[in-house]
């Protein structure tokens, strides 16, 4: 489980096809505190440190992954958003999230607003169910709070701390975003369907 909170960035060092598979390596200021078998949020994907070497890691993407998400277009160079497991003794800042991927968004429009910015996504509207005014949705691993939503966009408002913090600087109209809806509205809407 992860808050959405966004510990550190790393770096896209390389990615290599394995099969249906992709392998990552990614370098970090993280890496020393790490550990193989640990699941770590990559731009809000749960991933498993498999390898450590220095001051890079790998990760294993599989096919299901790759499909659900836009890992697999990551490119050596890239930031990565990086979250590690919460502790559960302490504050819960962002809101429950399991770095379960749901879907891929897409950024309509950035918007500045005079000391923020506005971002405008289109999603799915197989998920519009699962998004509700001013709930949470994790962005690219991003715990964001969202309004003006439709049955297929919304909107979200990002501080300057995020914005130099994280990637979402680099989302621009057009780029594609990892989208999970909040695990309390999966399964408030799971138990609903199951009653009709």
């Amino acid at each position: 489980m992860f808050t959405g909170i966004i510990e550190s960035s790393g770096e896209v060092i390389a990615t290599r096809k394995d099969g249906s598979n992709m392998e990552i390596t990614i370098s970090s200021t993280l890496t020393p505190e790490l550990k193989v078998d640990q699941s770590i949020s990559h731009n809000g994907v749960c991933l498993t440190v498999t390898r450590i070497q220095d001051d890079t890691y790998n990760i294993v993407a599989v096919a299901e992954t790759l499909q659900k998400s836009n890992i697999g277009l990551l490119t050596p160079g890239e930031k990565v958003n990086l979250e590690r497991a919460m502790v559960f003794n302490g504050r819960i800042d962002g809101h429950l999230v399991q770095g379960h991927v749901d879907s891929v968004g897409e950024c309509v429009s950035c918007t500045p607003k005079d000391g923020s910015w506005e971002y405008r996504f289109r999603y799915p509207a197989d998920f519009a169910a699962l998004i509700v005014e001013k709930g949470s949705i994790c962005l690219n691993g991003i715990s964001l709070t969202v309004f003006d939503v439709t049955d297929t966009e919304f909107t979200v408002a990002v501080i300057p701390y995020t914005y130099e913090f994280t990637n979402i600087s680099s989302v621009k109209s057009g780029s594609t975003v990892n989208l999970e809806f909040d695990i309390l509205g999966k399964y408030v809407a799971r138990q609903l369907s199951l009653k009709e």
